[in-house]
Order: structure tokens, then sequence, then C-alpha cells
């Protein structure tokens, strides 16, 4: 017979095989560490010049940063900074460097989001997050899954459960609670409300008094912060029904989306969300919380089918909140939930394989232009990347075959300027903030 405590022994054991290959990941100081980038990478990839007219550009400016230079000196090599600095100083032919922002528009929120596990939700979001990063975008991540993946890629290891999205839910809790009683009743509002009490054992956490900030954590990449998870989290689930039963005039679905509005409107562009494999308390604020939904979903049919599951399940869900909490105040996003844009993409494709070849031509049948262009590929750098908790853009070349390292780097480059150009599209339609 196994118990909880054989659980616990298991865990003891893993958590010490976790330690040694974070170890072996992340640099001695189990710190994750953001490489340098070639100057041909500066120029043809991520500023798409070519590589003289950017040489020229560093010529004839000497206070441009000008980055590292390789013992042979045959490359220099920048740092995220100083290609920011070289982003917002160098113009091609007047044009500025700096990505499109529609201008009076808050950060744009999206949210990564199926049921079915494994369908490449954290790898969407990790090479997003990363692809915006390098397109000059600044990006704010919330992991909502209590696997970690994202926040283990991102770096972020020894997070408390305070901290992560269950804080956020939990100081809402107290916040809204404390609103509802100060509101006016009796002969000064025309009507009795109750009073609401919350136990000591919330009071005595201390989340209400904590700032939007002590939940957002900085990362290897200077552009990118992340609302962090933990295993620990998990437990939000079980503890959001209890608090719904301590108040259930909580709209405990708005509690991420007015945390990230109390956040000024031009701290972050880009917003992303990474969503558990399920449809709970926590994928629910995610999608609330939206302007978009991305739903990735690999080629098998029975991922055709858990997504299918997924959309039915979700309109369910949003239309029973939507009669529900009509009368309570949710924030800046109003109901019935509405999103400015819903989209599929296919990952884990493999061109040759005729399955996969079907399965695209399916989806695309059911969604039609709803279905991105461009499917993720499965390439040999791709599940490496995976295996080593990075991105295809945290990976040096050098360390496989350019031709290898470029193949995977276009099937994300190419996705992600499809997803830029829908956030674009839907970015506009926000209103503009007073």
């Amino acid at each position: 017979m196994y118990t909880h405590q054989d659980l616990a022994r298991l865990q003891s054991q893993s958590l010490k095989m976790q330690g040694w290959i974070r170890r072996q990941t992340f640099s001695p100081g189990h710190e994750k560490t953001l490489r340098r980038f070639s100057s041909w990478e500066v120029s043809e990839l991520i500023f798409r010049m070519n590589q003289s007219t950017f040489r020229g550009k560093l010529a004839a400016d000497p206070n441009l940063p000008l980055g590292e230079v390789e013992e042979d000196g045959r490359q220099r090599w920048f740092s995220l900074e100083e290609i920011n600095e070289l982003r917002r100083r160098v113009r091609v032919g007047k044009k500025s460097l700096m990505p499109p922002r529609p201008a009076n528009r808050r950060a744009f929120r999206a949210a990564i989001a199926n049921f079915k596990g494994g369908a490449g939700k954290s790898t969407v979001a990790l090479h997003f997050a990363h692809a915006a990063a390098l397109d000059g975008y600044r990006v704010l991540m919330v992991d909502f899954d209590p696997q970690a993946t994202l926040s283990h890629s991102m770096g972020l290891n020894d997070v408390g459960e305070d901290h992560t999205v269950w804080g956020i839910m939990a100081r809402d809790l107290e916040r809204e609670t404390d609103r509802m009683n100060g509101a006016a009743s009796g002969a000064e509002s025309g009507a009795a409300l109750p009073h609401r009490k919350l136990p000591s054992s919330i009071r005595d956490m201390g989340l209400g008094l904590l700032r939007p900030g002590d939940f957002i954590k900085p990362t290897a990449w200077p552009t990118i912060d992340i609302v962090p998870s933990c295993a620990n989290a998990a437990f939000v689930e079980f503890a959001s029904a209890q608090y719904r039963h301590l108040n259930p005039e909580w709209t405990f679905f708005g509690a991420v989306s007015r945390f990230l509005d109390s956040l000024p409107d031009d701290a972050y562009d880009l917003i992303l969300f990474d969503c558990p494999p399920a449809i709970g308390y926590q994928s629910m604020n995610a999608v609330f919380a939206a302007d978009m939904l991305y739903i990735p979903s690999g080629p098998g049919y029975w991922e055709y089918d858990s997504t299918t599951s997924f959309i039915g399940q979700l309109s369910e869900a949003l239309e029973d909140l939507s009669h529900g909490f009509e009368n309570f105040p949710t924030g800046k996003i109003a109901l019935p939930k509405a999103f400015a844009d819903i989209r599929f993409l296919m990952t884990r494709f493999e061109p040759s394989n005729d399955l996969h070849q079907a399965m695209l031509g399916a989806f695309r049948q059911v969604f039609g232009d709803r279905m991105a262009h461009h499917p993720i590929e499965l390439t040999r750098a791709v599940e490496q990347s995976g295996r080593f908790l990075s991105s295809i853009y945290e990976i040096d070349y050098r360390e496989m075959t350019r031709g290898t390292w470029r193949r995977a780097r276009a099937t994300f480059d190419q996705a992600y300027e499809e997803f830029r150009s829908h956030v674009l599209a839907a970015w506009s339609t926000l209103e503009e903030k007073s």
C-alpha cells in the first residue's frame, strides 16, 4: 500500500535529480543567463538589413554600442540591451527600427490555451515571448500552469505559492470583500447588503497588502518579466472553491484581469498567458483577462478531438459566467466576455507525414481563416530546445550546424510573424486610454 508519505519520498528523490538537471542547464550559480547575439543575427534576423549596411551604421557613429569582439576578431556579439539601444537610435531609410504599437492602447493580452497536455502551449508561449522581445516589445508573461514549465524555462525555480496566480486571487478576494463591505447600504443606498466575513487564516497571510509589483519577477531577458508559478500552486482549484463559499458574490474569474488593470497601461506592450490543460479557476481567469485566444494543437486525431471539447466547454463556462455575474463589476473587461480574435495553431507538424498533412487539412476545413497558415514544425533543434528548457532563440547556433538552427528558427519566426500580424490587427480595436 502507498500513502502520501510515499509520494512525498518519491518527490524528494525527483527534486534531487531536478536540481542536477538545472545545474547542467543553467549557469553554475543556478541562474539562467541570456547569451549575446552575433552581428549576423542582429543585422539579418533581428533588424532585417544586410550586414554591410549594419557595419556601415556602426562605423558612421562611434557612440553606438559596438558589442564585444571575439578573439579572432571575425564577429561582434551584442547583448539584448545593446540591441535595444541600437533599435532606438538607428534608422534605415528614415524608418525607425522600433516595433509597431497602436497609440493610446494598453498592453495586449493573449492566452495560449487548450485542454490537451503536450499540445505545445508552454513552448509556443516561450518562443512568442522571446521573439517579441527580440522584436523590441516589452513582455509580461503570466504562468497559470502549476507544472510551471514556463517559469522553469525562464529560470525561476524557487517560487513561493503566495507570489503566483493563487496569491493574486487570494489578494483579490480580500480586496473585493473589503470593497463590497465598504459600499453604501441601508437607508443610504436603499438596499440591505450582507457583511461578508473572511477568516483570519486568509487575512493573516498579508496578501492584501502586497503591491502588484510584488508578484512580478524579472528574468534573464531584460525586457521580459513574469508572474511565475510553482507546483504548490496546484491547490488553487481547491482553495478557490472555498473562497467562493466565503463570498459567493466575488467575481473570482476577474481577479487576474483586475490585477493587470492596476498596472500602468504603458508598462508593457504584450502580456502572454500560459494556461493549464484544464478549465478551472486559473484558466478561467486567463481567458477572461485575454484579448485573444491562441489555441495550439498537435496533429493527431485525439488532439483534434480535445480541441473540439475545449472550445465547447469553454463556451459553456463563459455563458454561465455571463448569466451569473452580470451585475457585478469585473474591471476593464465586461460581460459577456468577448475576444478581439481567436486563432488555432498546429504544433509538432512534420510536412513529410501524410497523417499530419491530412489533419492540417481537416483543421483548415473546420476553422477556416481562424487557422494559422504557418504550423510549427517538429525539427531536431526544436526537440533539443525543449530538453534544455530553452527556446531556439536562446541556443547559440554554433552548438549545431547553422542550417539545422536556421530551419528551427524559421518555423518559429513564421509563426510569430503571423501571430504579431493578428495581434496588431486586434490591438487597434481595443478602446483608447481615457
